[in-house]
């Protein structure tokens, strides 16, 4: 799921984002982000690659009820095989809010990215017609989703508001555990989310 025309064109300090969109033709729910760690952070070629971040323990407490579902035993490294069968089978879609970037820092912090280049978020959302709800988990994802559709209300953590035609902009809390909540609070707050979408 590399995508390799991408890669080839981050030169210099203009990093282009590794991975394609992730849009099952279901899509109900479009996650963003910011855009994904440094390599080195990566336990698997996909969206949320870290180890140590904590959305695919969410994820897998929220519909498994077992927070290591998505782990593979024995292994620091997420299972892409079973990522990709459960997001295909309950129609969610992932890509990032930033297409080129400059870090700052080498490290996986939003606030040492300075964006290059936006997502066509709208483009994506044409490929997954059924998508009537769009989620950032972070103030990075979210700002620059605003910024794409110049939207003036930033929701607020665990709230919602119109984004274009009748999709709505969904905040999450950032699945990083630098964010100061706990994983079951933050499990509770993608509950109401996936409810407010009728996947749950």
């Amino acid at each position: 799921m590399l995508d390799l025309q991408h890669i080839e064109r981050s030169t210099g300090s203009v990093e282009y984002h590794p991975l394609k969109p992730f849009l099952p033709p279901s899509a109900k729910v479009l996650f963003l982000g910011s855009f994904p760690p440094p390599r080195a952070r990566w336990s698997m070629d996909f969206f949320y690659p870290n180890f140590i971040n904590d959305h695919w323990r969410i994820m897998g407490s929220l519909f498994f009820g077992e927070k290591d579902y998505f782990v593979e035993s024995g292994r620091k490294r997420f299972c892409l095989e079973r990522i990709v069968a459960f997001l295909q089978q309950t129609g969610i879609a992932y890509y990032d809010t930033a297409t080129a970037v400059r870090r700052l820092k080498e490290n996986a912090s939003d606030k040492f990215l300075e964006v290059v280049e936006l997502t066509d978020v709208e483009s994506l959302l044409g490929q997954i017609p059924s998508c009537r709800v769009v989620v950032t988990t972070g103030e990075k994802a979210t700002q620059n989703l605003m910024d794409s559709f110049s939207l003036s209300e930033m929701p607020k953590v665990g709230a919602h508001v119109p984004l274009c035609g009748d999709t709505v902009l969904f905040r999450l809390p950032s699945s990083s555990r630098a964010y100061p909540l706990s994983l079951e609070k933050k499990v509770e707050a993608y509950r109401k989310m996936f409810e407010f979408a009728g996947i749950l």
